[in-house]
C-alpha cells in the first residue's frame, strides 16, 4: 500500500502516457491545452507534495472518507446551509475499491464530483492528507496502469467547511449512541456512588479529546486518529491504532444485532422459527431477521441516504430518555427504589459500560479538521460532552430509581409493555440501529477492501463478499454471547479505554515530547494509569460473567 516517491512519480507519468494517446486519435483536444509552464509548476509541486505527504499513504487510506461518512451530520441546504449533495439516488455496490485521493473531490468513475473551478472557490485551511498525493492532471481521475476506472461505496462529498451546530450534532451523533440505554444498568452494577466514574471518565475524556487536536496541530498534514498514531509510533502505530478502532466499530454492530434481537423479542415474544427439526426462539428468530434485513444496505454504493437518516440519532436518543421520564414521571411508574450506594463486586461491569458512553475519539479529529473555525472545537467538545453526560446521568438516576435492582441491561425492557409511551421507546430503539448498522460496518469493509490484490480489483464480488462475509460474522458472535450489558462493558473496558484514555495520551507525550509541561506530562501518565488499572479490572470482570452467563 505504501507509494514511494518514484512511484508517484510514474503514476503521474503512465496517466499522461495515456492520455497522450487518446490525443494522438484525436479524442478530447481541446482540453489539454496548457501551458508549459503550468506543467512544470505541477511537477514541482508534486515534488514537494512527496516529501511532506508521508501520512495517508500506507493502510488504511480510506479511514477518511469512511469515517465521514459513519459520523457526519449531513447538512445541504435545507439544513444548516453546507453545499448540496451532487448525488442523492442509492444503488447497490458496483465496485470494491478505488485509489481515493481527497474526500472533498471524490470521483464518480471517471468524472470528478466538484468542478476545478468550484475547488479553487473552497478556501485553503487544513491541507488534507489525501491532497498530498500528487494532483489529477488534466481534471480527470488518475487511474492506475492497468486498473479500471471504478465507483467507490459512497458519493457524498463531505462538507470541509461544517459550523459550529453542525459540528455540536455531530459529536452528539457520535457520543449519545446506544450506551445510554444501558447507563440504568451502569448505576445499578456500580451503586449510587459509582455515578461519579461516570462524570470522572467525562472530565478525563474531554482532556484527551483536547489532546488530539494538539496532536492534529503539531503538523498540518495530520487530519486523522490513525495519522495521529503514524506520527507518534510510525507505520506499526497506524496500523495499531486503525485495527483497534475497526474492532471497536465492529463490536457495535454485534451489539445493534443484540440490541435488535431483545427488544424485538420483548415485543412479540411468543414469535418462533421452525427450520426442519430445528426449533428457534423469538431471540434467533429476530436476530436472524435483522441480518438478513441490513444485509443488503452494507451492499449500498452510496449511504447517503441512510447518512441522512441515522443522523437522526441524537433525536432518537433524546426521544427514549423523553418516553423513560414520561413513563417515571407521568405514568407514575416506579420512584420507589432507593439502589444501593457501592456495589464493589460488580462495580468493574459499571466501569466498562460509562467507559463506553465516550467512545468518540475516533471521530474527532474528522470533525475537528472539518471546522470552518476550528478554534471553537474546544467549545465544541464542551458542549458535547456537558450534553451527553448530563443525559447519561439524568437517564442512570431515573432509570435506577424506578426499577431499582431489577434493572435490565437496556431500560426499555424494564419499561410497561402496554404504555404507549414505552412503545415509542422501544420502537425509536429499534429502527435506529437499522440506519446506523450500514454505516458502522462500512469503515471496517473499506478497510479490508484496501488489501484485495490490485489484479482483483476488477471484480465487484469481492466486496460484496467481504461486506456479507463481515454481517454474518457479527450474527454468528451477537447469537454465541448475546449479552447487551456485558459486551457492552468489555467493548468499553477493553477497546474503548485504549482510545478515550490510554493512547490519546501516549501520542501527545511522543509527538510533543519536549515541547511540553512536566505537569502535562504527569496528568498524562496519570490518565494513562487510570486507563490501563480501568481497562483490566474491567476487560477481566466483564470477560468472567460472559463466560459464567455461557455456562448457565
Amino acid at each position: 500500500m505504501k507509494n514511494s516517491v518514484s512511484e508517484q512519480s510514474f503514476y503521474i507519468e503512465s496517466d499522461e502516457e495515456e492520455e497522450q494517446k487518446e490525443l494522438n486519435r484525436g479524442g478530447e483536444g481541446e482540453e489539454n491545452d496548457e501551458n508549459p509552464s503550468d506543467s512544470d509548476n505541477s511537477l514541482a509541486d508534486n515534488r514537494q507534495q512527496s516529501k511532506t505527504g508521508s501520512y495517508n499513504t500506507t493502510w488504511p487510506q480510506s479511514y477518511r472518507q469512511s469515517i465521514d461518512l459513519y459520523s457526519s451530520v449531513p447538512s445541504p441546504s435545507i439544513l444548516l446551509g453546507t453545499p448540496t449533495l451532487s448525488r442523492f439516488g442509492s444503488s447497490f455496490l458496483s465496485s470494491s475499491l478505488t485509489r481515493r485521493h481527497t474526500p472533498e473531490t471524490l470521483p464518480f468513475a471517471t468524472e470528478p464530483l466538484i468542478s476545478k473551478a468550484e475547488d479553487e472557490k473552497l478556501p485553503q485551511q487544513r491541507r488534507s492528507s489525501h491532497a498530498l498525493l500528487p494532483p489529477i492532471p488534466h481534471r480527470r481521475s488518475s487511474i492506475r496502469k492497468g486498473e479500471k476506472p471504478s465507483q467507490i461505496s459512497h458519493e457524498l462529498p463531505i462538507s470541509r467547511h461544517s459550523s459550529y451546530g453542525q459540528a455540536v450534532l455531530n459529536g452528539m451523533n457520535v457520543l449519545c449512541g446506544v450506551g445510554i440505554l444501558s447507563t440504568p444498568y451502569a448505576a445499578k452494577e456500580g451503586g449510587w456512588l459509582g455515578l461519579s466514574i461516570l462524570l470522572i471518565f467525562a472530565v478525563l475524556s474531554f482532556y484527551t479529546g483536547m489532546l488530539l487536536r494538539y496532536c492534529l496541530d503539531s503538523e498540518p498534514e495530520l487530519e486523522t486518529y490513525p495519522d495521529i498514531g503514524q506520527a507518534a509510533f510510525g507505520t506499526a502505530g497506524r496500523i495499531a491504532i486503525s485495527i483497534i478502532l475497526y474492532a471497536e466499530l465492529y463490536a457495535c454492530c454485534v451489539e445493534y444485532i443484540i440490541l435488535e434481537s431483545d427488544n424485538l423479542s420483548s415485543l412479540f415474544p411468543s414469535a418462533h422459527l421452525s427450520l426442519g427439526g430445528l426449533e428457534l426462539n423469538s431471540h434467533y428468530c429476530f436476530a436472524i431477521l435483522t441480518t438478513l434485513a441490513v444485509l443488503p444496505t452494507v451492499w449500498l454504493r452510496d449511504l447517503s441516504v441512510l447518512s441522512f437518516i441515522s443522523a437522526g440519532g441524537v433525536i432518537a436518543s433524546v426521544l427514549a430518555v423523553i418516553c423513560l421520564f414520561w413513563v417515571g414521571l407521568v405514568d407514575h411508574v416506579g420512584i420507589h427504589s432507593k439502589g444501593t450506594v457501592l456495589n464493589l463486586g460488580t462495580l468493574p461491569v459499571a466501569i466498562g459500560l460509562y467507559g463506553y458512553c465516550y467512545s468518540g475519539h475516533a471521530v474527532f479529529p474528522n470533525i475537528y479538521t472539518s471546522m470552518a473555525q476550528p478554534n471553537k472545537f474546544p467549545s465544541v467538545l464542551l458542549t458535547c460532552f456537558a450534553i451527553c453526560t448530563l443525559m447519561y446521568a439524568g437517564v442512570a438516576v431515573m432509570g435506577y430509581t424506578m426499577f431499582g435492582e431489577s434493572t435490565e441491561s437496556q431500560f426499555t425492557l424494564n419499561m410497561p409493555q402496554d404504555l404507549i409511551a414505552t412503545k415509542i421507546a422501544v420502537w425509536t430503539t429499534v429502527v435506529n440501529p437499522f440506519t446506523k448498522y450500514a454505516l458502522t460496518i462500512s469503515p471496517v469493509a473499506m478497510s479490508l477492501e484496501e488489501l484485495i490484490p490490485s489484479t482483483h480489483v476488477k471484480s465487484h464480488i469481492y466486496a460484496i463478499c467481504i461486506r456479507t462475509s463481515l454481517v454474518i460474522s457479527t450474527l454468528i458472535v451477537g447469537l454465541s454471547i448475546p449479552f447487551f450489558g456485558l459486551v457492552m462493558s468489555l467493548i468499553g473496558s477493553l477497546l474503548t479505554m485504549l482510545v478515550t484514555l490510554i493512547l490519546p495520551c501516549a501520542c501527545f507525550l511522543s509527538i510533543l515530547r519536549g515541547k511540553i509541561t512536566r505537569f502535562q506530562a504527569a496528568l498524562c501518565i496519570i490518565i494513562i494509569i487510570v486507563g490501563v488499572v480501568s481497562s483490566a479490572f474491567g476487560t477481566y470482570s466483564a470477560l468472567s460473567k460472559i463466560v459464567e452467563s455461557l455456562r448457565r
